[in-house]
């Protein structure tokens, strides 16, 4: 996959803080035939970080679906609870989904 393939959710104005924003963040991968999305902390609602909202998991089952792989940059992983840390261990082998501390590492996995 190349670099081109990847959609950086901060150039492109992407901000996930609803079921809506997943839907409109799908559409423009399809529109730009990106086939993965790179997000920042930033680039999500607090929301996401609550797991009970089911934010986190609308978004990983709809871009599991639609087959867009996803790389999500949290620099410290602690900072959201135990239960977040949990999530991010259970993606570290997964095939579409996963946490990295560092634009440069989530930038090599989506290109690999």
């Amino acid at each position: 996959m190349s670099e081109e393939s990847t959609i950086i959710a901060t150039n492109e104005s992407i901000f996930i803080d609803s079921l809506d924003a997943i839907s409109d963040a799908i559409g423009k991968c399809f529109s730009a035939t990106a086939t993965a999305l790179l997000l920042t902390e930033s680039d999500v609602s607090p929301e996401f970080f609550n797991l009970r909202s089911g934010l986190a998991g609308e978004l990983f089952q709809k871009f599991t679906n639609y087959r867009i792989k996803l790389a999500i940059v949290v620099k410290d992983f602690g900072l959201y609870g135990e239960r977040v840390s949990e999530l991010i261990f259970e993606h570290t082998n997964h095939s579409s989904i996963r946490f990295f501390d560092s634009d440069v590492a989530a930038k090599a996995w989506l290109s690999a």
